[in-house]
């Protein structure tokens, strides 16, 4: 896609395919009010207000009617895309849409490449980089958390953020390169204190936003949680509580579980998903070995381990040495509450352990509340919509923030050895480029096209 070819109109479908009570097109560009108004019968779109919707038919290449459709306007500058705009509302379903599509292709638009509306859109100022990246994150959003970060970014406050930084470094490193300038004369125009408070700010900010990378990957991708333990300690009961609903047989025999069982849940705004494994034992034949083998692959993909025993029985040696040597801490729950006198929560891990019934979490809810409680606190504890906007979730700013930190920690060190000015604006550039390169302040066209290209046609 060529990031500044936008002298030609293009159309799209915008809604999904399938049945449905209504489907909307999209035409954005120079000739997108003549390119209307020539496949539409009813009041001239070429002389419409902006912001006005007139009802007419849409018009097949032969003149004859397609649909009944409504037809709105927005004119440039006042568009979606900072260009002209005419967003025609069908009746859903997959065949007129794709009449109405054709009808516009043969009268001048081209169909729009993926993601080249919000393309338009970023080149024409209407949204900066790091906006038009969360526009796909919403779309894709699967949880109310992720919903809630790619909004806040989309509205702007994650990239305000790092505009102000980038402003503030910006004006130092000018008034550094005027003291070059000026070298002869022996002035100052910065003030190092102000600086150097400035460099240790911009460190803590850059480090906060790469600690919260590790919440952004759960929240968009979701938080993987593998249920393990001995067989018949309870976790395909627990997997069927925790998302209410029967998805993993439960039965008495030892061993049911021969292969991994997923199912999702949202808790407290987040997606976790769910991984039931087969019975961690030495195994009585080939297929029990294989699911014991993938039980063990799972505990080390999983975000959490969740490990379910028989408090009847307590922990063993075995699954002791085993708990000790996973990297990860698990959350340990001692199942079947309801059947001992008195618990006791084990040495290995305290502050992580919860008993319960998962029998009696099927019926009640509340019986789960403290693993809930756990879990939401293993990933995520203190995340609010206050910092929503600080939340990365984007591998592309990730990269860009931690060159952005060893910049920024270059030129502190930089400041205090006492190098030369030229030397140390080099340093303060470096942080400058790779912060634009989040919002665009700095646009390299390939990246531009890899960024657009995973965006569907028509957004």
């Amino acid at each position: 896609m060529d990031a500044r070819n936008t002298s030609d109109t293009i159309a799209a479908i915008a809604t999904a395919r399938g049945q449905a009570a209504l489907a909307i097109l999209r035409l954005s560009g120079p000739q997108a009010l003549s390119v209307a108004t020539t496949c539409f019968r009813g009041p001239s779109l070429d002389e419409a207000a902006s912001h006005t919707a007139h009802v007419g038919y849409l018009l097949a290449e032969d003149g004859s009617p397609i649909d009944q459709v409504v037809a709105t306007v927005f004119r440039a500058p006042r568009s979606a895309t900072g260009e002209d705009v005419v967003e025609i509302t069908c009746h859903g379903g997959d065949f007129a849409p794709a009449l109405i599509l054709e009808s516009l292709l043969h009268h001048g638009a081209r169909l729009a490449e993926p993601g080249e509306f919000t393309q338009r859109a970023f080149l024409n100022g209407k949204l900066d980089l790091a906006q038009a990246e969360a526009v796909a994150d919403l779309i894709h959003a699967s949880s109310s958390m992720a919903h809630r970060v790619s909004l806040a970014h989309l509205q702007g406050r994650y990239s305000d953020g790092l505009a102000r930084l980038r402003d503030e470094l910006l004006e130092l490193c000018a008034f550094v390169e005027l003291e070059i300038d000026f070298s002869e004369e022996d002035v100052v125009f910065a003030d190092r204190g102000h600086l150097e408070a400035l460099l240790i700010r911009a460190d803590r900010l850059l480090m906060d936003l790469l600690a919260s990378y590790r919440v952004g990957e759960l929240v968009r991708d979701g938080v993987r949680v593998v249920i393990g333990g001995r067989p018949n300690a309870g976790k395909s009961t627990l997997l069927n509580a925790l998302v209410g609903q029967h998805r993993a047989i439960v039965s008495a025999i030892p061993g049911t579980t021969r292969d991994a069982i997923e199912a999702d849940a949202e808790i407290e705004g987040l997606r976790f998903r769910f991984v039931d494994t087969a019975g961690l034992r030495e195994a009585s034949d080939v297929i029990e070995a294989e699911g014991v083998r993938r039980a063990h692959q799972a505990i080390e993909r999983a975000d959490v381990l969740l490990y379910v025993y028989d408090l009847s029985e307590g922990l063993d040696a075995g699954e002791q040495r085993f708990l000790q040597q996973v990297a990860l801490t698990p959350i340990l729950v001692g199942n079947k509450r309801d059947l001992v006198d008195r618990v006791i929560a084990p040495a290995l891990n305290e502050k992580a352990f919860v008993a319960l019934s998962a029998e009696r979490g099927l019926q009640h809810a509340d019986e789960l509340h403290a693993l809930v409680r756990l879990l939401v606190d293993a990933v995520a504890a203190g995340l609010s919509d206050a910092d929503a906007s600080h939340v990365v979730t984007n591998q592309r700013h990730r990269q860009h923030l931690h060159r952005a930190l060893e910049a920024v920690r270059a030129a502190h060190h930089a400041l205090g050895t006492g190098v030369s000015g030229d030397l140390f604006t080099l340093d303060l550039r470096t942080a400058l480029h790779e912060l634009g390169d989040i919002t665009g302040a700095i646009t390299n066209e390939d990246v531009l096209d890899q960024i657009f290209s995973r965006f569907c046609i028509g957004k």
